[in-house]
């Protein structure tokens, strides 16, 4: 089954307009100076449902404004068991794997990433995620606006 840019666009917007509603950043354990620096406390952070369009458990977290980093994002993944597919239409992103294996899947080859290693995906990728098991992935994205990308 193929999704449509637009359709994952759209549904990016709403679960996000939606996941607003719920949560806010100030939910996120900080630390930050008047300055703006900030530390966040990682393993406590909570992941709440994303849908991909199709049935994957899949949980995803910003854990950064625009407002605090308005050119690089930064966010949590975790994915248990599934696989789905996702495309970088305008951003980039660099995945440090936590724990478990993530799994991107291109059309020629498939990059697996354990514990302590990272994967790169380039702007404008067709990819399918991936884990086997279950994977927390910490991610960093360029532009930090990746679902208005």
């Amino acid at each position: 089954m193929e999704i449509s840019n637009d359709i994952l666009k759209k549904v990016i917007r709403e679960v996000l307009e939606e996941y607003g509603k719920q949560e806010t950043v100030e939910e996120i354990p900080k630390t930050v100076s008047p300055g703006g620096v900030f530390s966040i406390d990682a393993p406590r952070v909570k992941c709440p449902p994303f849908d991909v369009g199709v049935k994957a458990d899949v949980k995803l977290r910003d854990l950064v404004t625009l407002e605090e980093s308005p050119n690089l994002g930064c966010g949590i993944l975790e994915i248990s068991n599934s696989t789905y597919p996702w495309e970088l239409t305008g951003y980039e992103e660099f995945y440090y794997v936590v724990s478990g294996q993530l799994d991107v899947i291109t059309e020629t080859k498939t990059i697996s990433g354990t514990e302590g290693q990272i994967i790169f995906i380039p702007k404008g990728a067709s990819i399918k995620f991936s884990s086997p098991s279950k994977c927390r992935a910490v991610y960093f994205t360029f532009p930090a606006d990746w679902a208005n990308s």
